[in-house]
């Protein structure tokens, strides 16, 4: 590809300050993702200019008609500190007719809230687990019957906000006091979906309309006790001493025959083209002791810094770090123009 002027958008406190160039830099660790991309860029020959969001679209207006960029690579999470807004900003660059990487703004309003997509993949035969929505400010008398285990969590935060052990409830009472702190606590609505007991695999998929499933992921649990619950909490996902310590680990996933490999793509890509996701993005599945595949969630735009999962699975398939962030550069471009790599 030839040399491209790239706006990069990012949190208005997750621009990489320019003395950040060592791994040993404390900062490294909140700025990594952000820094790791735009070094990849440059080292790909690309101008890049980081641009910091928060609740005002001005920046990127005056980036456009000032620099004239050619593409903007998309590294926002939320829109005035609101997960459930990130498509306003992508729906904004879809107006300013520039392209953008990442997924488009119906993929981004269909699988960031949790229940709408699992209706979704229910009406079209794809196993999710059962599961109910508790409303902020809206009081139910009582749930309608449940099938316990349940996990509770936010609506539609990301990254395992909100989710801890308590999360997994056994009764009504446990229930109603998670979904209380759900609603205090994050501010939005609440879902309790049942407790699938599994192996917990992640797949990568890249493209438009032609897409790739890169090698599976899987989390795995060494030394939780029989009998309690095996999670992503917010902590197994940030808390890598935590992890160590209770010997929980993010590898490929092994033993799994081709068969059933075969079968996990199908329905990632169904899941992925039901969403209507494009760019790139990660389903979340749980694969039970009978081989019953259950859709947990779709990740649209997951974390693409080296050390990441969906990097990882790339570099798996063949993808140098480069190449996968000049890929997804280039899925861009051809979303932009209605075609496809």
């Amino acid at each position: 590809m030839k040399k491209q002027r790239v706006m990069m958008l990012v949190h208005t406190t997750l621009v990489p300050p320019d003395d950040l160039t060592s791994v040993k830099d404390p900062r490294m660790e909140k700025y990594r993702t952000e820094y790791d991309v735009k070094q990849a860029l440059l080292k790909l020959g690309h101008e890049v200019r980081v641009v910091g969001m928060y609740d005002d679209l001005a920046p990127i207006r005056k980036t456009i008609e000032e620099w004239k960029p050619h593409i903007a690579f998309n590294l926002i999470e939320d829109f005035a500190g609101n997960s459930a807004f990130d498509y306003y900003l992508v729906s904004f660059l879809e107006m300013m007719h520039l392209p953008y990487t990442g997924c488009n703004p119906r993929g981004l309003l269909l699988a960031r809230d949790k229940a709408l997509s699992k209706k979704l993949l229910t009406y079209h035969h794809i196993n999710v687990p059962d599961f109910m929505v508790f409303p902020k400010g809206r009081v139910r008398k009582r749930p309608r019957p449940l099938r316990y285990p349940m996990i509770v969590k936010s609506l539609m935060e990301e990254g395992s906000v909100g989710i801890s052990q308590a999360s997994h409830v056994e009764n009504e009472e446990q229930l109603r006091d998670r979904i209380a702190l759900i609603h205090e606590r994050i501010h939005g609505d609440a879902i309790a979906e049942q407790y699938i007991d599994g192996r917990e695999l992640y797949v990568t998929i890249l493209g438009n309309t032609q897409l790739q499933v890169l090698p599976i992921r899987e989390l795995t649990f060494a030394k939780t006790a029989e009998g309690l619950p095996r999670m992503a909490t917010y902590k197994v996902k940030w808390d890598e001493n935590y992890r160590e310590r209770w010997g929980i680990n993010y590898q490929f996933a092994k033993d799994l025959p081709d068969a059933l490999v075969e079968r996990i793509t199908k329905v990632c890509k169904r899941v992925y083209r039901t969403l209507e996701m494009s760019g790139y993005g990660r389903v979340d599945l749980r694969l039970t002791a009978d081989g019953r595949i259950y859709v947990l969630e779709a990740n649209p735009n997951p974390g693409i810094a080296r050390d990441e999962d969906s990097t990882l699975s790339a570099i798996k398939a063949g993808m140098t770090y480069e190449e996968f962030i000049e890929r997804i550069l280039r899925l861009g471009f051809r979303a932009h123009e209605g075609a496809e790599t």
